[in-house]
């Protein structure tokens, strides 16, 4: 087997380079992280004979800065995996600890994208974020790091699960009047889409922000309190209708950065994966641009893996490369 790992701040995905074995597990690093107990278990039941790594973990607030986060989080790959190998921001595989492994899970989809499916725009929308990436001949034309791609609109900080609505909303229109959104982690955009069938409670992976349930009903409770309110005081359209404005917002803002890239580039098809395919879509339909669904060609459980099975492949090819080049 040749095992892809994808370790964010929140998930640790997996995927093998055949694309039969996918898992997600919701591992955050900032609360008494069990990243390493899970990945010696993974590495005992599947005994991969190769491994390839990226990862977006280092930016969790728990290390001091992105090099503590790869250290640990390398250190954490190698006790578990005897020959694990780590792919970076200019789409080289290494076993030494590089500043360029940082933020890297774009560069392995995007080089698989840009092989199957040629000049595009590769849009990831996870639980917590929204890669944008152009690609031209192949090669993703991207900055090689967060920092810089927030500037080009190549990085979008929503996601289908845990972004905070009030990050997102700052006015709420209900019965004909607008009312200001308080400020606090009352409700995460996995409630506005459970409550409106976008996802189900096994899609909600992350904590709920009052450690409560991830039934509907709990994320109407939620929803509530983002105006300061509770279900005495608003009807179920009313919070149906919270959940819409939501989706819109996120929608639009997705489709602004989606707009800026193409129009740089040039590009109006895009390839999109991830949870959030349904954002994606209809960003895509307000654009009027083509799109292409990972989950129509790989299957829904690959698109939400992507990074993973993406560097799976890469790495499995890098193997027999690196294999002839020594014979």
């Amino acid at each position: 087997m040749i095992l892809g790992i994808d370790i964010g701040g929140a998930n640790t995905k997996i995927a093998s380079s055949d694309g039969k074995l996918v898992e997600l597990h919701y591992l955050p690093l900032w609360n008494k992280s069990k990243l390493q107990e899970s990945l010696l278990d993974i590495s005992s039941r599947l005994v991969p004979e190769k491994v390839g790594v990226v990862i977006t973990g280092e930016l969790a607030d728990c290390f001091p800065d992105k090099d503590a986060g790869l250290s640990y989080i390398i250190d954490v790959v190698n006790k578990a995996f005897d020959d694990a190998w780590f792919l970076d921001s200019s789409g080289t595989f290494t076993k030494e600890k590089r500043r360029s492994i940082a933020a890297a899970n774009w560069m392995a989809s995007s080089l698989i994208v840009g092989r199957d499916f040629g000049d595009s725009i590769f849009v990831d929308t996870g639980s917590t974020t929204t890669d944008i990436i152009p690609i031209k001949n192949g090669k993703p034309l991207a900055a090689v790091t967060d920092f810089q791609r927030l500037r080009k609109s190549e990085l979008v900080y929503s996601g289908a699960l845990r972004t905070n609505i009030a990050a997102l909303l700052h006015i709420v229109e209900l019965s004909g009047a607008s009312y200001r959104t308080s400020s606090e982690l009352f409700a995460i955009t996995a409630d506005a889409y459970i409550v409106l069938g976008m996802i189900s409670q096994e899609n909600y992976t992350c904590d709920t922000p009052d450690g409560a349930g991830k039934t509907v009903l709990d994320a109407r409770r939620r929803l509530a309190r983002l105006v300061c309110a509770d279900l005495t005081e608003l009807k179920e359209e009313d919070i149906v209708s919270i959940a819409h404005q939501v989706m819109e917002k996120q929608v639009m803002d997705i489709a602004d950065a989606i707009n800026e890239v193409a129009t740089k580039h040039e590009l109006e098809t895009i390839v999109a994966c991830g949870l959030g395919e349904f954002l994606l879509k209809k960003a895509a339909d307000e654009l009027g641009f083509d799109i292409i669904l990972m989950s129509e060609k790989y299957g829904k459980e690959l698109s939400t893996v992507f990074p993973a099975y993406a560097v799976s492949r890469l790495v499995e090819e890098f193997k027999i490369h690196y294999h002839q080049g020594i014979s």
